[in-house]
């Protein structure tokens, strides 16, 4: 019998002082689900440089995804962002989770500058939006530990065309705007149904769609 595909979803530790990290909290919720007869495998990614890799790395060497999508808190935005683009940089503007703060050091000193998200960005968010789901594509995933993550991501299935990969970037969790207030958030549910529909939308979509995503800024 043919082996069910899987579908490799990722989420953070709180970190910054917060309790709870969003990404962890809805991508926990679908571990084991099956949506489009994939199946999903969730684990969570500590926030520190090279070991939030390490952990990746061997999920994807034990369980062989077909897709990979890794989610993390953009405390500040309002979207749900799929990310374009990876950069081979850390500038840490604060501590990681063990104290590590990188400042203009590469990801990889010996890899290209940057890698583009192999999932398809642009159906993803369009799917979204027709569900009434604030959504964008963003093009930058910042210099800290989820840039990092996407970037070795992209890295390491640079040669394996059998795994598409990406990063999607969620808002603060309501309860945690009363720690960080003036900030935009979104509910719990929301980003989990967002999450099935881009899954869903990039298991069954094998080119992306035409379309423009484009910012003047």
């Amino acid at each position: 019998m043919k082996p069910v595909p899987l579908i490799l979803l990722t989420g953070f530790e709180p970190f910054g002082g917060d309790n709870i990290n969003p990404s962890w909290e809805a991508v926990k919720h679908l571990d084991g689900e099956l949506i489009c007869r994939h199946r999903i495998k969730a684990i969570r990614l500590p926030c520190v440089f090279h070991e939030s890799l390490a952990v990746l790395t061997e999920a994807i060497d034990r369980h062989e995804p077909v897709l990979v999508l890794c989610v993390g808190q953009a405390g500040g935005r309002s979207e749900l962002t799929l990310e374009r683009i990876g950069i081979n940089i850390d500038d840490a503007r604060i501590a990681d989770n063990r104290g590590n703060q990188p400042i203009d050091t590469p990801v990889n000193a010996s890899a290209p500058a940057a890698y583009f998200s192999t999932l398809p960005i642009k159906a993803m968010v369009k799917s979204l939006r027709e569900a009434g789901i604030p959504a964008s594509i963003s093009n930058s995933a910042g210099t800290f530990v989820c840039n990092h993550v996407l970037f070795g991501l992209l890295h390491q299935l640079a040669d394996i065309s059998e795994c598409r990969a990406g990063f999607l970037h969620i808002p603060f969790a309501p309860e945690q705007v009363i720690s960080h207030p003036g900030n935009p958030s979104m509910a719990l549910e929301t980003v989990i149904h967002g999450l099935r529909l881009m899954l869903a939308t990039a298991a069954t979509t094998a080119t992306d769609i035409h379309e423009s995503a484009g910012v003047t800024h």
